[in-house]
C-alpha cells in the first residue's frame, strides 16, 4: 500500500528537491510570475499558497516561519507588506498554472512541457503600474509644454 507517500519527487534527492522548491517559492513571490516545467509548478503551488496564508496572519511567528522557507529578506518583506494585504479577502486560490503552447513547449533541450505559475491578479497590478507611469509621463510633458510623444532636445 502507498499510504502517506504523497508529494512530488522530481527525480531529485531530498536536499536538492527542498532547495529547488525553496528557490522557486522565493522567485514566485519576488517576480509574481515564473516559467518552469509542469511538475515543478504543480509541486511549488501548495508551498506558495501556504506562504500567502501565513502572510495574511501577519504575526511574528508567521514571519519567522516564512523566513525559514524563503531565501531572501526582500521576499519576506514583499510577502507580508504587499501580498498579504492584496490577498487578505481571498480564501485560497492565490496561484494560477498555465501550460505554454507549441511555440514554447516542449522545451528545445530536453522536450519538457513548460508552464507559467503566477499569482492571481499580478497582471492587474502590472497594468496599473504601466498606466500610472504613462500618466506621469503625460503630466510631465504637459508641464514642460510639449506633446506627450515628443522627445526632448539634449
Amino acid at each position: 500500500m502507498r499510504h502517506r507517500f504523497g508529494g512530488f519527487k522530481l527525480k531529485r534527492e531530498v536536499d536538492s528537491r527542498n532547495s529547488l522548491l525553496r528557490n522557486l517559492v522565493t522567485s514566485v513571490i519576488l517576480e509574481e510570475r515564473v516559467t518552469t516545467t509542469v511538475p515543478k509548478a504543480k509541486a511549488v503551488r501548495p508551498l506558495v499558497e501556504h506562504m500567502i496564508t501565513l502572510a495574511k496572519e501577519d504575526t511574528l511567528h508567521a514571519r519567522r516561519k516564512a523566513a525559514a522557507v524563503l531565501r531572501t529578506p526582500a521576499s519576506v518583506k514583499k510577502l507580508f507588506d504587499t501580498l498579504g494585504t492584496r490577498f487578505g479577502q481571498r480564501n485560497g486560490g492565490y496561484t494560477r498554472i498555465t501550460r505554454l503552447g507549441p511555440p514554447f513547449s516542449p522545451r528545445k533541450g530536453d522536450g519538457a512541457e513548460l508552464a507559467i505559475i503566477e499569482l492571481v491578479g499580478s497582471e492587474l497590478v502590472k497594468r496599473a503600474a504601466d498606466r500610472a507611469k504613462r500618466r506621469e509621463e503625460r503630466l510631465k510633458a504637459q508641464r514642460e509644454g510639449r506633446e506627450p510623444g515628443e522627445e526632448t532636445e539634449s
